[in-house]
């Protein structure tokens, strides 16, 4: 699966509908699996400061809830995109909920654990764990669920820097 990239795969938007992935294509994309009632979850703030401040230099962020991780994300699609509205004003893409590990692991999600393993190999260790995507589609780097998003700038800033 090496030779794949982000335009290979297609996921669910939380309102239900079937999105293929290569919608963004030549865009910098940052995926996450995000919960609800995660000790990171107010990350989502700024995950949404990223999406504002650099969405028109072609960044996208694409949110995948996961109750794969002590249950902290138990709503349901209408649920989840009404907490991360009400409490973060969260207006990037988000996408139905998924698991990132095991054998029902979103096809996405088994994809960027080949491409950039993490500390316990390619598992998902925790929410909040964010891939970096380049313009070409091909995963650049993985960032552990403690990653700040504003301390992702630098990276995503010379993302967008490569055409």
């Amino acid at each position: 699966m090496t030779d794949a990239t982000l335009a290979d795969f297609s996921a669910t938007t939380l309102e239900g509908d079937p999105q293929d992935l290569s919608a963004y294509d030549g865009k910098v994309v940052l995926v996450v699996n995000t919960a609800s009632e995660c000790g990171f979850t107010p990350q989502y703030e700024g995950l949404e400061k990223l999406w504002q401040d650099y969405r028109d230099e072609g960044l996208v962020v694409l949110g995948f809830p996961c109750n794969q991780f002590g249950g902290q994300e138990p709503g349901d699609a209408a649920q989840i995109g009404a907490f991360c509205q009400r409490n973060y004003g969260v207006t990037f893409p988000m996408f139905d909920k998924v698991d990132v590990n095991g054998d029902d692991a979103h096809p996405l999600f088994q994809w960027l654990r080949q491409e950039k393993g993490g500390l316990l190999g390619s598992k998902i260790k925790w929410n909040f764990t964010k891939f970096l995507i380049g313009r070409d589609g091909k995963v650049i780097d993985r960032y552990a669920p403690t990653a700040k998003p504003e301390s992702l700038t630098g990276d995503i800033e010379k993302a967008l820097a490569t055409t």
